[in-house]
């Protein structure tokens, strides 16, 4: 072979694995919204999703298996002309080591959806600069997905996405939409971010690595043992419990991760779970009906 055909081999190479990190699906809802052309919809669904899958995020080599796997839920109750208003349901999941299980790592309800988008309007992201706000929100979870992801294989491993998806709250803030301030609501990107980054929270982050890293990638080997991690994973939580019991983070925990709980402990070797039991229903009541469901 010649060089250039060598060049061509090492460049097709070299862009399969700077491959795009999301595996995304972004659905438009409008059955709440009276208009009778449905093509904006589509139009904006398939412009988003071509903008999320295409987009390189960051440096890192992925291969296709290593996607995240992520979904983005847009239901309006309010559309006029180019104006769109609703809420975006955001969920991601972690494959587990050596198994074909997807465990649910993020489930947020953003309810501070507006922007302006036109019919086949282009799409970009650019790190350090303020395009509109669909791409700001669609940025910031994209950085906010691989930050978390990253925090459930090494402690603390998030930053540098953090760190970005804080660099697009702070530009977004210009746009005066809601949601990227801290007056705007308890419960928005502002505070999704600036409580993730915060040392007062640290115990969410450390209760996610040793949850998928040291307990769940272990469950194919030793189930049993796994189990026995992922029980004693949720103890640190007490204590942002005991410190903020009404903290954001306490619930995007458990919004994610209520449903595999119950389906671990309720099935495979037996545990003593009486201690978690109680713990649960301490930092998590509002999923009392699911603890409950753990025999």
């Amino acid at each position: 072979m010649n060089k250039p055909y060598y060049f061509l081999i090492f460049l097709f190479i070299s862009i399969g694995l700077k491959a795009q990190e999301l595996s995304a699906q972004f659905i438009v809802n409008a059955d709440l919204v009276n208009q009778t052309n449905q093509q904006i919809f589509k139009t904006l669904e398939r412009s988003v999703n071509e903008f999320i899958n295409s987009q390189s995020w960051s440096n890192q080599e992925v291969l296709p298996q290593e996607k995240i796997t992520c979904s983005f839920v847009l239901n309006l109750n309010a559309y006029n002309t180019s104006r769109f208003e609703g809420t975006l349901q955001v969920q991601s999941q972690r494959t587990i080591f050596n198994s074909n299980y997807n465990s649910p790592v993020l489930n947020f309800m953003d309810r501070d959806i507006n922007f302006t988008y036109q019919e086949f309007q282009p799409l970009f992201y650019g790190p350090g600069t303020y395009q509109s706000n669909l791409v700001s929100i669609i940025s910031f979870y994209a950085f906010f997905i691989l930050g978390i992801n990253a925090d459930t294989l090494s402690l603390k491993g998030g930053d540098l996405y953090f760190d970005q998806a804080q660099r697009i709250v702070n530009l977004a803030q210009q746009g005066g939409a809601l949601g990227w301030k801290q007056n705007d609501s308890n419960r928005n990107r502002f505070w999704l971010i600036d409580t993730i980054r915060s040392n007062t929270f640290r115990e969410y982050r450390e209760s996610l690595y040793i949850y998928h890293r040291k307990g769940m990638d272990f469950m194919t080997e030793n189930t049993f043992d796994a189990k026995e991690v992922i029980m004693n994973s949720l103890f640190p939580l007490e204590k942002l419990y005991n410190r903020r019991p009404n903290a954001l983070l306490l619930q995007l925990f458990f919004d994610a991760k209520a449903e595999e709980i119950v389906n671990i402990f309720s099935d495979g070797p037996e545990i003593d779970f009486n201690l978690t039991s109680n713990l649960l229903k301490k930092i998590a009541p509002f999923y009392l009906p699911q603890w409950k469901q753990i025999k």
